[in-house]
């Protein structure tokens, strides 16, 4: 039985992949039907939609129109990837900040070393229209996610901007809101910060201070850690 959680679609998902590394389920065998799988697990019709979406986005099973799914012939998943609907917690948005730390204070220490006067104007230019998107009522997450991207292209290295197209947007935080919702006060006190952290990586990288660039950046996404992890720890208290 699948525990009632507010995370249902992952944890359906879990013992479903789980099954078929396990070779419960094997290559080529039918998966049990959606009414099965609600009645056996408890959840609605919806989430065991949602789970075999992500399971076949992960190349993990294939539908058959008619017949139902299928546990692929090679069902190791072929392409990692973070889908907006993977992030349904609280923990799990810790986990995508902790793991773009790991790469991205990496990526910014190469860029500040790398870096084309192309490269700088991009990354300005992102910046500027995530202010312009915020000043008009927006949370600029293309922007903010366009300027992350251009630090990883200024790398050099085409294969850290490829790891983070398959993650999309919904690494930025902003995409994140509903989790932690803000008042208009503390929106503009959060917006102003989100700038002054974004100006200071770039001015690293600008200067070529691979330290200082990697230090800006861990501070920047670091802030958004804490802040989730407070909000995680107001739940819990509730």
């Amino acid at each position: 039985m699948i525990p009632q959680t507010p995370n249902l679609r992952s944890e359906l998902v879990d013992t479903l992949s789980a099954q078929i590394e396990a070779g419960d389920l094997k290559p080529g065998e039918r998966l049990p039907t959606e009414q099965a799988i609600m009645e056996a697990t408890g959840v609605s019709r919806t989430i065991v939609r949602e789970a075999l979406a992500s399971l076949r986005a992960k190349g993990m099973i294939t539908t058959r129109q008619g017949l139902g799914a299928f546990v692929s012939h090679d069902p190791t998943p072929r392409v990692f990837s973070i889908l907006s609907a993977d992030l349904e917690s609280i923990e799990e948005v810790l986990q995508v900040l902790e793991l773009r730390i790991g790469i991205e204070a990496e990526a910014v220490g190469l860029a500040a070393q790398r870096r084309t006067a192309e490269d700088l104007a991009r990354m300005t230019a992102h910046l500027d229209e995530m202010d312009h998107a915020i000043e008009a009522g927006g949370y600029g997450a293309d922007e903010d996610f366009a300027f992350h991207r251009a630090i990883l292209t200024a790398t050099g290295n085409p294969y850290y901007a490829r790891l983070f197209d398959t993650f999309g947007r919904a690494m930025i935080p902003r995409q994140w809101s509903r989790l932690s919702p803000m008042t208009e006060a503390e929106r503009r006190r959060h917006n102003a910060r989100v700038r002054k952290e974004h100006r200071a990586i770039l001015a690293a990288i600008e200067t070529g201070n691979a330290r200082a660039a990697r230090t800006a950046l861990r501070q920047h996404l670091g802030a958004s850690a804490r802040r989730f992890a407070l909000l995680r720890q107001r739940k819990a208290d509730v």
